[in-house]
């Protein structure tokens, strides 16, 4: 929890409500993103995201597994998310355990959609072999750095960047193997690989409420005045893959209607373009 005196906070509400955040931004105004892919050379892909003072790193690895009896035609996708004690002393001990906890939580419903897949932003289907025997398994990891705010929204610019970063190995069923085999023999290059669709996978904004109005990229000290904040996944077509609420205060449903309305235009004229673009100099800079 950020300590502020009351003058700090009816300087942060008064900045909001006149819509001049205490460093400069507009309410719907992003701090400076920054992108770096494959900081982690043992992991399939990789990459950093600095927002602010916020400093996250997202890694995929990719195992070979086994598919779901009631799921035989999708792979599997995991995302777990670790809380570094150094990075805010509210993360020591079980503060750290609780937020990563709701974290992971709330990356799955804005990335991976319901329980039937339906709304995922990573399809599960790419990742099979042989359908029903042999799928890859995602694991997707989470570091928090450093926190200053919107961790959410870092952390999925950190997975997106991540599977544009990871590689594949292509995978074909050896020519020894029978139809009827149950868990049939199957040759991994060491030399090809598949790239990651990433087109489809959404960007995350989160809607922070302060006062009567709501923000986008708070920062630690304004999140400590928010009464609610509603995080909403958005892909390049405008489609909503998921949303989650966090905050005591309810919210009226027209008000849920309108934070998403303003998620897409956010997403369209300023994040979604500008992380793609991070990106593509981020993997054009690993290249050299």
């Amino acid at each position: 929890m950020v300590g502020l005196s009351l003058g700090e906070k009816h300087f942060i509400q008064g900045g909001i409500a006149q819509d001049l955040r205490s460093d400069g931004r507009k309410r719907l105004t992003y701090r400076p993103i920054y992108v770096e892919t494959g900081v982690i050379p043992q992991a399939n892909g990789s990459a950093r995201v600095r927002l602010g003072g916020t400093d996250v790193i997202a890694s995929v690895k990719a195992e070979l597994g086994r598919p779901s009896q009631l799921q035989p035609d999708k792979g599997k996708v995991a995302i777990n998310v670790d809380c570094s004690s150094t990075a805010a002393p509210v993360f020591e001990g079980r503060g750290g355990e609780e937020l990563s906890t709701e974290l992971s939580f709330a990356l799955q419903c804005c990335l991976l959609g319901g329980k039937s897949g339906s709304g995922a932003g990573i399809n599960p289907s790419s990742l099979i072999v042989v359908e029903g025997k042999i799928c890859w398994d995602l694991y997707i990891d989470g570091l928090v750095v450093s926190s200053d705010g919107n961790l959410l929204d870092a952390l999925g610019a950190a997975i997106k960047a991540a599977l544009s970063n990871t590689g594949i190995p292509r995978v074909q069923v050896a020519s020894s193997a029978s139809a009827g085999d149950d868990q049939p023999e199957v040759e991994i290059s060491d030399e090809e690989f598949m790239q990651f669709d990433t087109s489809g996978i959404p960007v995350i904004v989160t809607l922070t409420k302060v006062g009567k109005h709501y923000i986008v990229d708070a920062t630690a000290e304004e999140e400590s005045q928010m009464s609610s904040a509603v995080s909403i996944s958005i892909n390049r077509k405008g489609h909503v893959c998921g949303l989650t609420k966090r905050g005591g205060a309810g919210l009226d449903p027209s008000i849920i209607l309108d934070m998403i309305s303003v998620a897409r235009h956010v997403s369209d004229h300023q994040l979604m373009n500008k992380l793609d673009s991070e990106i593509a100099a981020a993997e054009a800079t690993e290249e050299e």
